[in-house]
């Protein structure tokens, strides 16, 4: 059984590490991007070292204290806030920010896990490489936290997810034992793989403190396009074409819908609209190509061809840096408006890419038999990952449905499941998706799962709540 965080226990907790280690939790940390949870104020502590994680660790397995361990706040799952029982310590990464060593010869880049993402693009863009993990919240994300979700973002496509980028990390284990797996090496098969173990565990078997990261050589020339496609079954055929013309030279595909353009003139009207009449279907497209290779003609040569058979109605080829930058600001910039409107449900999915374009069609009409909603899909369709989150109509606003939306969130995610699809495609699954994880998780894995977490979690310690009911 699990204690909470009491007076006295707080005491000792402080004794273990110097006094600038640690703060009363404030509001930041006690909050999630979509408001649907709200931690409890239990001690923040704000370890310098990995050393000093494993001494709060330990005393917590000890005091059979909760840990929550905490990186940019930025998951949209809750998987960093604990609303209900014993009153956890909070274990922020945030003062771990050291790149430890850059090793461009061998395309490594060691960080802690507390580093930025953005700040480790920019470090492996000083030596001439790139760290290809790119998403919307990079700016404030921490690549702890981006391990400990297995984060995606719109460089899947080409370059993976973010475990498909990690060669080795060092945690600390609910025990306070310390795991020094830093590897640099490409190939280990010394048994398990506790890496692969630890990324996409969202806290729960350990924290993780630092991780040996893959570099990739930087496109020599990459070109952005936006074009207008007739619909998502034409989306993916024109990624066919565009692999047929470039092969594996495509970084980026995205598909957005007119709502996002209409959530944007809502909410954010400094984001230009491009198109002088909104098309229901937009697809953008990065190309990053190598030397000897012109992205620009390479992208009006693939829409000449999609056109002449019927795939796009009009097309935009970025002529600049900025005119790319502004196309990217347009799908960047639909979380957030999505976020000033106000989701009833939102809904990180995944299906087979075969099966996009019908799981789109059936899941409008599904809706639409549940009442008058908006529907705001977009996403890395190239991966098959949609963002397909419900909103109300303009005057009403969530909290007006917030009876309905077990109901729509039901509905979505059981069509998700007939087509052979995850109902979390690269958000993790926190506390939000408990039950869904439970509802339509293979029973093998999950007992499996549950027999890993009791071996290494035997208190139950690490985040519990999150991914497995505690």
């Amino acid at each position: 059984m699990l204690n909470s965080l009491t007076a006295d226990r707080v005491e000792a907790m402080r004794a273990t590490l110097p006094e600038d280690r640690f703060a009363a939790a404030d509001a930041a940390h006690l909050q999630e991007p979509r408001g649907r949870y709200s931690g409890q104020a239990g001690l923040l502590a704000l370890p310098r070292t990995t050393d000093d994680v494993a001494t709060l660790v330990r005393k917590a397995s000890d005091m059979r204290i909760p840990v929550v361990p905490y990186g940019g706040g930025t998951g949209l799952v809750g998987g960093q806030v604990v609303e209900n029982g014993p009153v956890p310590l909070i274990l922020s990464l945030e003062k771990m920010t050291d790149i430890r060593t850059v090793l461009p010869e061998e395309n490594v880049l060691i960080a802690d896990a507390g580093v930025i993402l953005a700040d480790i693009q920019s470090a492996a863009e000083k030596v001439d490489r790139l760290f290809p993990l790119s998403l919307a919240a990079e700016g404030s994300a921490r690549i702890g936290g981006n391990l400990s979700t297995n984060a995606g973002g719109t460089g899947v496509l080409r370059y993976g997810n973010a475990r498909d980028l990690c060669l080795g990390v060092e945690a600390v284990l609910p025990s306070g034992e310390i795991y020094r797996g830093l590897s640099r090496l490409r190939k280990d098969n010394t048994g398990y793989d506790l890496r692969h173990l630890l990324i996409g565990a969202e806290g729960t078997l350990g924290i993780i403190t630092a991780a040996a990261l893959k570099l990739l050589p930087r496109p020599f020339a990459a070109g952005t396009a936006l074009m207008q496609v007739v619909s998502p079954s034409a989306a993916l055929s024109l990624l066919a074409l565009v692999r047929d013309h470039v092969g594996e030279g495509v970084s980026a595909f995205e598909l957005i819908h007119a709502q996002g353009f209409a959530f944007l003139a809502e909410t954010l009207p400094h984001v230009r609209n491009p198109w002088a009449q909104t098309p229901e279907w937009s697809v953008l497209i990065e190309l990053g190509l190598s030397r000897g290779q012109n992205p620009s003609a390479a992208l009006e040569e693939i829409f000449v061809t999609a056109s002449e058979v019927g795939l796009v109605r009009d097309g935009m080829i970025a002529q600049s840096a900025q005119q790319a930058s502004d196309f990217w600001a347009i799908r960047e910039s639909i979380p957030e408006a999505n976020r000033r409107i106000g989701s009833i449900s939102s809904h990180d999915i995944s299906v087979p890419l075969g099966a996009l374009a019908d799981f789109i069609a059936e899941g409008g009409r599904r809706i639409a038999r549940l009442g008058d909603f908006r529907v705001n899909c977009f996403g890395h369709v190239g991966d098959g990952n949609l963002h397909y989150n419900v909103f109300p109509v303009p005057g009403k606003s969530r909290t007006d449905h917030e009876a309905e939306r077990a109901e729509i969130k039901r509905t979505v995610h059981d069509l998700v499941h007939e087509m052979g699809g995850s109902v979390s495609a690269e958000h993790g699954v926190g506390r939000l998706k408990v039950e869904d994880l439970e509802r339509y998780g293979d029973p093998a894995k999950l007992a499996a799962m549950r027999a890993i977490k009791n071996a290494l979690d035997p208190h139950g310690i690490m985040n519990p709540g999150a991914v497995l009911r505690a």
